[in-house]
C-alpha cells in the first residue's frame, strides 16, 4: 500500500511535470502578415511565371522568436492550390534571392513536404527551428507546379519577389529569375516568442504605404515597429500591416471592405492584444469623386461609416482586443477627389465620432498631428507627397511619431 510520504512525492512530480510542460508549450504570436486580395490588371502574374516555378519573396519580421511557422494562403482560390516544395531563411540581400545558407530551412506541412490548400482557405507550415530577431528579413520559397486558377496575395508588397522556373526552394540563389514587387500565396509569419503580443493596423494605402520605394521599409507601421522595440516596455509588440490601397470600410476596392476582411486579419493572426484602425478617406472621397451627391447621400455616408467602425470596436473588444481609432486626415489638395466643403463636413462628422471617449479604446489624432495649421483641411506640405492625400516619406515617419508608445506598455494591456 502506497505511502502518504509516496503520494506526496509522487503529487509533487506530477506538479513539476506540469510546469515543465507548460513552461514548454509555445506561444505564437504572428510577426509579419499581409492583406490577401484578388490581383487585378499588371498585378496578376502571367501564368507562366507561375508554371513549374519557384516563388522566393522577402518579408521583414517586427518580432523576432526561437522557432518560427508560415502561414500560406489560397483565400481566393476557387480551386486547390498545390505547393510541392516550400522553405524558409534569412535573406542576404533583401534586394536580391540570395539567402543565407546556414539558415535555409525546408517547409513541411503534417510532416509532409507538399501541401495542397483548399479554395478559399489559408494553411500553417509545421515549426521551423529557426531563431530569428525582430527585423530580419526573411526568404520564403514556395514551388508551385501549376499556377492558380485564381490568385490571391498582395500587390502593395513594396519589396522584391524573385519567380524562376524549376524547383529551386533549397538554392542558395535562383538561376534564371525576374523580379517582382508583389506577393503572392504568402500572408503571414508566426513565431514562438513567450510573452509577445501584436497590434494590427487596418488601413489603406496610407498603411500600405503609397509612395515607399521597395526594400526601403519605409511604411508608417515600418518605422512604428523601429520605435516599439526601441524600448523595453514595447519590444515585445509585433506590428502587422493590414493596410491595402483603396480600401474602404463600407464598400469593395481594390481589395475586401474592411468589415468583410476583419475576421481572417485581425481576429485570425495568434496574440493579437491591439487594433488601430485608419480608414475612410476613401469612403470619403469616391461618393463626390464622379458626381455630386445629395444632402441626404452624405448623411448616410457618414452614418454607415461610423455604423461599421462600431461593429469593428465591438467585435475586438468581445475577444479582449483594445481598439485604438486613428482620425482621418485631410486631403483638401488632393486633385484626385477634388473634395468641397460638404465633404470636409463628412470627414469632420466621422473624426468627432472617432474622438468621442467611449466610442474608441484610445485615440491618436492623426489629423492633427498631420495637417497645415494655416489650412486644416490639407495636409502640412512638408508632410505631403505631392498628391494631397498621401503622406511623404517624411510624414509617414511624423505618422509614426505621433503614436504615444505608453498604449502599447505593459501597464496598458488589457
Amino acid at each position: 500500500m502506497t505511502s502518504v510520504r509516496g503520494w506526496i512525492a509522487l503529487l509533487a512530480m506530477l506538479c513539476l511535470g506540469g510546469t515543465a510542460i507548460a513552461q514548454d508549450k509555445p506561444h505564437w504570436v504572428a510577426s509579419w502578415a499581409s492583406s490577401q486580395m484578388v490581383p487585378t490588371n499588371e498585378n496578376v502574374a502571367p501564368a507562366e511565371d507561375l508554371t513549374d516555378a519557384t516563388l522566393r519573396q522577402i518579408v521583414r519580421i517586427t518580432l523576432g522568436g526561437k522557432r518560427l511557422r508560415v502561414r500560406l494562403s489560397n483565400a481566393f482560390g476557387t480551386a486547390p492550390l498545390v505547393v510541392s516544395a516550400a522553405s524558409v531563411a534569412l535573406s542576404a540581400d533583401n534586394s536580391s534571392a540570395r539567402i543565407v545558407p546556414a539558415t535555409l530551412r525546408p517547409l513541411t506541412f503534417g510532416g509532409a513536404a507538399m501541401v495542397t490548400i483548399p479554395a478559399g482557405a489559408d494553411y500553417l507550415s509545421d515549426p521551423v527551428d529557426l531563431p530569428v530577431t525582430a527585423g530580419a528579413d526573411l526568404a520564403i520559397s514556395l514551388h508551385l507546379p501549376n499556377p492558380p486558377d485564381r490568385q490571391t496575395g498582395h500587390p502593395g508588397a513594396r519589396a522584391h519577389s524573385h519567380f524562376a522556373h524549376g524547383q529551386q526552394v533549397m538554392a542558395e540563389a535562383l538561376t534564371g529569375a525576374k523580379t517582382s514587387t508583389r506577393w503572392y500565396a504568402i500572408s503571414g509569419v508566426e513565431v514562438d516568442a513567450p510573452g509577445a503580443r501584436a497590434l494590427v493596423i487596418l488601413g489603406d494605402s496610407i498603411t500600405d504605404g503609397y509612395g515607399v520605394q521597395p526594400n526601403t521599409n519605409a511604411r508608417w507601421p515600418d518605422r512604428l515597429a523601429v520605435r516599439l522595440r526601441a524600448h523595453p516596455a514595447t519590444r515585445d509588440l509585433a506590428v502587422l500591416n493590414a493596410g491595402i490601397g483603396g480600401n474602404r470600410l463600407r464598400l469593395d476596392g481594390t481589395g475586401p471592405n474592411a468589415l468583410a476582411r476583419f475576421e481572417r486579419e485581425v481576429l485570425a493572426p495568434p496574440g493579437v492584444t491591439h487594433l488601430l484602425v485608419l480608414e475612410g478617406i476613401n469612403d470619403l472621397g469616391t461618393l463626390t469623386r464622379d458626381a455630386p451627391a445629395t444632402p441626404a447621400q452624405h448623411a448616410a455616408l457618414v452614418r454607415e461609416m461610423i455604423g461599421v467602425l462600431a461593429q469593428i470596436v465591438g467585435r475586438a473588444r468581445a475577444r479582449g482586443i483594445k481598439v485604438i481609432g486613428g482620425t482621418i486626415m485631410p486631403d483638401g489638395a488632393s486633385a484626385y477627389y477634388h473634395p468641397d466643403a460638404a465633404n470636409e463636413a463628412d470627414r469632420a462628422a466621422v473624426n468627432a465620432w472617432i474622438r468621442k471617449p467611449g466610442n474608441f479604446d484610445a485615440v491618436i489624432d492623426f489629423d492633427a498631428a498631420m495637417r497645415d495649421p494655416a489650412d486644416p483641411t490639407r495636409l502640412r506640405k512638408d508632410l505631403d507627397s505631392g498628391d494631397g492625400l498621401h503622406p511623404s516619406i517624411p510624414g509617414y515617419q511624423a505618422m509614426a511619431d505621433a503614436v504615444p508608445l505608453g498604449l502599447f506598455a505593459a501597464k496598458a494591456r488589457r
